[in-house]
């Protein structure tokens, strides 16, 4: 029979919320401060101080939501620090990222007016490691207050008359780990205490979203949802993917051989596991699933490229890293009951980055190019599909070799996403569509692949890896016959 994929056009299973989309920007390396903020004053083009190219290329994909400011960060930002005139900013030693100074001129305001420029949900993290109920309660007053209060008054005095619109808010960040080494039962009782004084100002609604687990800690899910479940809204989930050791080393971004392209494949499909699994616990105590599963951090993580700051979290990124992500948007399609949001981490020249930079230059990552290719999937209802696939490995790693997810958007368009992460074996597929009539099959695709494994765009090459047309594709009376070529991912809209 070969590999054979069944979509059913006409049987929906879930929406596939747009905020699976979205995106992680922490005061991290040379995220925020070169990759976004330039200043005011500098001769890189700019819009109130958010670089241009930066800006222009983040809003092609349609960016649905931004996190900020951290990670480890948030847990030691107090944003206080950041509002105001830029020369009576308080400086701070940003002490888990590289021990740089932090002069706090990308703050509240110029976060939101970055949200604000990209047309994106602004999802901000609040302090609980070292901060305050009163500094957490202040800053969504600030934020959000429309009317007479100290808060809406200071905002008003540094610029800002009208409240702006706040829907997410993370209470805390990994607070088993960096956020506090907190233990669960003690964090859920700060996450019932802190979100008290996240209020509602006006018709401001916020989405709270609690900090959630490392990894597989199920008893960390168990207890937070047990104890608080009926306070949020959303409950985070963080989750990397490494090849090696997280303490001894994990891997090279580009220097890798096969057997390392089948760890890594294998270690970012065990996203399923995980989802299924803290999803399990989450339907114990919320069986209607009105708590989301908010992955908030996810991606590869390699070690820095050489020469670079080891707390700049500096990595290139290589076809792996999209096939990486391009495996992921399956994976979260499939469960897009549970999973409201996910943010890869981070969004320019950081781990799996959408965009590096070096100064005025600017290019995109294979990873950037999987998220334009399959932003077709925002908030399209998730269609059901049957296959019949094969495998593939490498020395005893066998794992399946295509991952498919379909999707049909608003206007009835059905679009249909594949990888193959075999690096060295093609895969011929045989497509049925039920639900569509067989004459209105115009399949027109994009395709992302390349010809080595560690092929990866450079300042001096920048299209060595980028999306073109997909013609490996015929369709006849029944379906589509397509050759998905080896490490490889494509979607294709099929009417």
């Amino acid at each position: 029979m070969g590999n054979r994929i069944l979509i059913n056009a006409d049987i929906s299973k879930a929406q596939i919320n747009k905020h699976i989309y979205g995106h992680f920007a922490e005061h991290l390396g040379r995220c925020i401060y070169e990759g976004i903020w330039v200043g005011k004053e500098s001769s890189i083009p700019n819009t109130k101080g958010i670089r241009n190219d930066v800006l222009e290329a983040l809003r092609a994909i349609r960016v649905p939501v931004l996190r900020w400011p951290g990670g480890c960060f948030a847990d030691e930002y107090h944003w206080k620090d950041g509002i105001g005139p830029y020369e009576q900013r308080k400086r701070m030693v940003n002490t888990h990222w590289g021990g740089v100074i932090e002069n706090n001129h990308f703050g509240t305001h110029e976060f939101m007016l970055l949200c604000e420029l990209l047309e994106c949900e602004p999802y901000i993290c609040g302090n609980v490691g070292s901060g305050t109920v009163q500094e957490m309660s202040e800053w969504v007053e600030y934020m959000t207050f429309d009317g007479e209060s100290p808060m809406a008054s200071w905002r008003g005095e540094n610029g800002r008359e009208t409240p702006w619109r706040l829907k997410y808010f993370g209470v805390g960040n990994e607070n088993w780990g960096c956020g506090g080494h907190m233990r669960p039962e003690y964090y859920a009782d700060l996450y019932r205490r802190y979100q008290t004084y996240v209020r509602n100002y006006g018709d401001n609604r916020i989405f709270k979203i609690a900090g959630g687990a490392n990894v597989d800690d199920y008893n960390w899910t168990e207890v937070l949802m047990k104890h608080a479940g009926g306070l949020m809204d959303g409950l985070s989930l963080h989750y990397y993917t490494i090849p090696g050791d997280f303490w001894l080393g994990k891997g090279s971004a580009l220097d890798f051989d096969t057997d390392e392209w089948f760890i890594t494949m294998k270690r970012a499909l065990h996203m399923d596991e995980l989802i299924s699994r803290h999803g399990a616990i989450m339907d114990k105590y919320d069986p209607d699933k009105r708590v989301g599963l908010i992955i908030d951090e996810w991606g590869t993580w390699f070690d820095v490229e050489p020469g670079t700051n080891p707390g700049f979290l500096y990595q290139q990124n290589s076809i792996r890293d999209a096939l990486v992500a391009a495996l992921h948007f399956n994976i979260f399609h499939k469960h897009a009951d549970r999973v409201y949001m996910a943010n890869i981490a981070q969004t320019v020249n950081v781990l799996q980055a959408m965009i590096l930079t070096e100064g005025d230059k600017m290019l995109l990552t294979p990873t950037y190019h999987i998220f334009d290719m399959f932003k077709v999937h925002q908030d399209a209802e998730l269609l059901s599909v049957e296959s019949s696939l094969g495998v593939c490995g490498h020395q005893g790693q066998e794992l399946p070799q295509v991952m498919v997810s379909a999707s049909k958007d608003h206007a009835g368009r059905v679009h249909l996403s594949l990888v193959n992460i075999d690096p060295g074996q093609e895969a011929e597929i045989y497509v049925e569509v039920r639900g569509l009539d067989a004459e209105e099959l115009r399949p027109v695709g994009r395709i992302l692949t390349a010809r080595h494994m560690n092929d990866h765009n450079t300042f001096e090459q920048p299209s060595t890896v980028a999306p073109a047309p997909f013609e490996q594709v015929v369709a006849d009376k029944t379906g589509l016959k397509l050759r998905l070529p080896a490490m490889s991912a494509v979607t294709l809209c099929l009417n």
